[in-house]
């Protein structure tokens, strides 16, 4: 199980026939890309090319991984290979953590 802590990203919603893409960096390198496939199209096995993960997911959910890596940190790219569980995570949180309030001013 390979798990690669996601330090940058970079988002490339191309024109044309290209799908939308995250591109994800480790150490200033890139090692991974979270493709956006059509919504109701059966996805292609996640794989690897180049070297890098490629993880599929439907356009749907495009707004969802976004939200994960703006608003969580850290964040790591969980790669089992084809046919295995594989995705965005982040690590363990405190129950009841909840997200930070801000400070009222006092009157």
């Amino acid at each position: 199980m390979a798990i690669t802590e996601i330090q940058e990203y970079e988002v490339m919603y191309s024109a044309n026939q290209f799908v939308p893409r995250i591109w994800l960096k480790n150490g200033g390198k890139y090692f991974g890309q979270l493709i956006f496939m059509p919504d109701g199209r059966a996805l292609p096995q996640d794989a690897t090319s180049g070297g890098q993960a490629n993880v599929y997911y439907h356009l749907e959910d495009l707004q969802n991984c976004l939200n994960l890596l703006q608003n969580e940190k850290p964040m790591y790219l969980l790669f089992n290979g084809p046919n295995n569980e594989n995705g965005i995570k982040t690590t363990a949180e405190p129950v009841g953590e909840g997200e930070p309030q801000p400070i009222k001013a006092p009157r």
